[in-house]
C-alpha cells in the first residue's frame, strides 16, 4: 500500500499535512458549537465513543456549563490514531440571562445536545432605602 496521498492540485506528497493542526496540545478535547435562536441557547458537543449513562457529566456551576466525559481506548494494534481518550473536560461559560432551572441535555448518535432558555438578566443587587431619623430634641452639639 503506498503512503502517497493525492491532493486537488493533482500533486502527490508523502504525507497528508491538511488534517495537521500546529499545535495539537492547544485545541480542545471536546469540540462544540453553540447558538441561540430565539430565547433558547444550544449547545452541541461532539462526544463520539462514550457511554452517556456511566462516562458523562454534565454540570452548571458559578456560571458556567462543565463537561466531563472519560472515553476508555480498547488494546488493539494500531498505526495510527488521532482519537482523544482518557479524561475529556469543556467548560463553556453561560450567557448573561441562562435560566438554570430549565437546562436540559440528551445525547445521540456521539451529539451531546444542552439547550436553555435565556431571559433578561436577573437585577445583581437590591437597593437599599435610607431612613433618615430626626436628631433629638434638647441634645446638645459640642462645639469646636
Amino acid at each position: 500500500m503506498s503512503t502517497l496521498t493525492r491532493f486537488r492540485s493533482g500533486a502527490l506528497t508523502p504525507f497528508d499535512w491538511s488534517g495537521l493542526s500546529l499545535f495539537p496540545f492547544l485545541s480542545p478535547s471536546i469540540r462544540l458549537e453553540e447558538f441561540l435562536e430565539g430565547d433558547t441557547y444550544t449547545i452541541r458537543a461532539e462526544l463520539p465513543g462514550i457511554d452517556p449513562a456511566h462516562d458523562l457529566s454534565v454540570m452548571v456551576a458559578e456560571g458556567e456549563l462543565r463537561l466531563h466525559a472519560e472515553r476508555l481506548t480498547k488494546r488493539e494494534e494500531k498505526t495510527r490514531s488521532e482519537f482523544h481518550y482518557g479524561t475529556l473536560y469543556r467548560g463553556i461559560p453561560l450567557p448573561v440571562g441562562a435560566k438554570l432551572d430549565t437546562v436540559t441535555a440528551e445525547y445521540a448518535d456521539g451529539i451531546l445536545t444542552i439547550k436553555m432558555l435565556v431571559g433578561e438578566p436577573e437585577k445583581l443587587g437590591k437597593t437599599i432605602p435610607v431612613t433618615v431619623v430626626p436628631a433629638k430634641a434638647g441634645k446638645k452639639v459640642a462645639e469646636k
